[in-house]
């Protein structure tokens, strides 16, 4: 029988020690970078916006996203090697919760032999975990990712978005959603079950707090409908309901769905929004997914009796899907003009195309139309796009 390793026991006794958990993570990092017996390690988080990396140490300076080499690293999820500046050699790993990328963490040592960066893959799948733990109460990590103040309206919506990206062998769903510090009405929604990732896009009337708090309302009725295991029709009926009921005079736009990760079946509703795209082969397939479209959830639903359509299709492996808000194609490029539906979905085509990640596709592309605007949108814009890979399960 082989004998554990000096340092993975160390590592082992360290998480073992309950006192432990109460250390501020800057030092339960350095601890454990320690008993792994590596040189120094430091913790990157991509800020709100993803354009750059802060480090948890406040002695070492903040790195682009788009001109660095840790910021290949975040881009690309890829492990990068340079010398480092103070001796010995610095690696550069992704730092991800699940489908998540958090960041990136520089680990140098002497040398980086293969046991070196098996223990740095170590504390960068610990780090992650540690951080994701510990952000939902700590305030300090929501300020160590964002560059400006945030409105009450984006902070009270924000506090309901999940992740921005989620995933399985089987599906990912990544969004993004700009003016970060500004957004009032648009809103996303990505959940998985063992068969399903439930996905909803929505944007309600106005610019405001009370834009914001019609889209928070929505974003919880849809959950708690879908908790307690509502159909499509059930769910957006359950928005309705709460809408009409306590915020009368306020609707949204919407699309919400539900895809069979075994199968591909994606099933679909469409409240008065711009109909999801459907790119196949590194090609848009034009007019897939447009149907006739319901009235918004809320109050204009009351008006008619017309049951909710639920529309169906089935998805290739390596399809993905893209849902949107207005703000998106209504946005001016640098050229003039409107970014327009084909020049989005052709950007996205050319991303896919080329093999770059689709949390990556969605990051540029919202930088390419902030950048246009000097980061100063008309109307918030939203994006949402999903990719069915139908990895088959075991017998």
């Amino acid at each position: 029988m082989t004998v554990p390793e000096i340092p993975e026991v160390a590592l082992a006794e360290f998480l073992a020690d309950l006192g432990n958990s109460t250390l501020d993570l800057t030092t339960a990092m350095a601890r454990c970078t320690k008993a792994m017996g590596l040189q120094h390690s430091v913790a990157y988080l991509a800020d709100l916006q993803q354009q750059q990396l802060t480090p948890l140490n406040d002695l070492v300076r903040t790195l682009p996203i788009d001109d660095s080499l840790a910021g290949w690293t975040y881009r690309t999820q890829s492990l990068r090697i340079e010398e480092s500046d103070f001796g010995g050699t610095t690696a550069w790993l992704p730092l991800v919760d699940g489908a998540e990328r958090l960041g990136v963490l520089a680990v140098r040592a002497p040398t980086l032999d293969p046991l070196a960066l098996r223990r740095g893959r170590t504390l960068a799948s610990l780090f992650a975990m540690m951080i994701t733990s510990k952000r939902a109460y700590k305030d300090s990590y929501v300020r160590q990712t964002r560059t400006e103040p945030m409105r009450l309206a984006a902070e009270m919506l924000r506090a309901f978005l999940p992740p921005r990206t989620i995933g399985t062998t089987r599906a990912v769903s990544t969004a993004v959603l700009e003016p970060a510090y500004e957004v009032g009405g648009d809103a996303f929604d990505h959940a998985l079950t063992d068969s399903i990732l439930h996905t909803a896009i929505l944007d309600a009337m106005g610019h405001d707090l009370a834009s914001g708090l019609t889209s928070v309302v929505s974003l919880a009725a849809c959950r708690n409908a879908r908790r307690t295991g509502a159909d499509l029709p059930e769910l957006v009926e359950c928005v309705d309901a709460a809408l009409s009921k306590w915020l009368p005079d306020q609707f949204c736009t919407a699309v919400v769905s539900q895809l069979n990760l075994g199968t591909g079946k994606l099933r679909w509703i469409n409240c008065g929004h711009p109909a999801p795209l459907l790119i196949r082969d590194h090609r848009l397939v034009a007019g897939a997914m447009d149907r006739d479209a319901d009235p918004p959830m809320g109050m204009p639903a009351a008006l008619t009796s017309t049951p909710r359509r639920v529309h169906e299709t089935t998805l290739e492996p390596g399809d993905r899907v893209l849902m949107f808000t207005d703000g998106v194609t209504e946005a001016r490029r640098t050229a003039g003009g409107e970014i327009g539906l084909e020049r989005f979905a052709d950007y996205v085509v050319r991303a896919a195309a080329s093999g770059e990640l689709a949390p990556e596709t969605l990051r540029r592309l919202i930088q390419t139309i902030l950048n246009a605007q000097e980061n100063r949108l008309r109307d918030d814009a939203t994006i949402l796009m999903f990719e069915w890979r139908h990895t088959p399960r075991p017998a």
